[in-house]
């Protein structure tokens, strides 16, 4: 098992789309219980390079790919909060089974909750599917705890996403 000084963490831009798309459509194939988003969505009509340069334009955002011995093996985003302007929201995070166990999804929460910490936000969200039972653990392991929010609703009708929230020191 390869040493997590082996595991870089990559800032994108939108010139690094195909990057990202590349492994936004393997996670959505992968794990398409995580995601709000399906595989469908982001293929045919929604699959073109301005849809995907813009989603990597979000104003304040950071974008990461996690890349382990040469290989992009996750990715992440943290957001500036639609709703809150004192929180930033943890989106897109997604490890693939080859690096799962490994500390990447550790690494990846570290560096979205720094980069939050660093531009001043006091909270940081995130939304999870309920029964992503792996994902809620990690991100309790990381200090994130329910919220009274209301998540998005789910396609069955009745469900809705968990809003975990952490906060940020100094």
């Amino acid at each position: 098992m390869p040493e997590l000084h082996d595991l870089e963490l990559r800032r994108l831009t939108s010139d690094d789309w195909p990057l990202w798309r590349e492994l936004r459509l393997a996670s959505l194939a992968e794990a398409p219980y995580a995601f709000g988003s399906t595989l469908a969505d982001w293929q045919g009509p929604g699959d073109h390079e301005e849809r995907w340069r813009s989603r990597l334009e979000i104003p304040g955002a950071l974008d990461l790919v996690a890349v382990l011995e040469g290989h992009p093996v996750a990715m992440a985003s943290g957001v500036p909060a639609d709703e809150d302007p004192a929180a930033a929201e943890l989106i897109s995070m997604w490890v693939g089974p080859q690096a799962r166990g490994r500390g990447v999804g550790d690494r990846l929460i570290a560096e979205i909750a720094q980069w939050a910490t660093a531009l001043g936000y006091r909270t940081l969200k995130l939304a999870v599917m309920p029964h992503n039972e792996a994902a809620i653990a990690l991100y309790r392991r990381h200090g994130f705890t329910d919220t009274d929010e209301l998540g998005d609703l789910l396609d069955d009708g009745v469900s809705r996403e968990l809003v975990l929230a952490k906060p940020l020191s100094a």
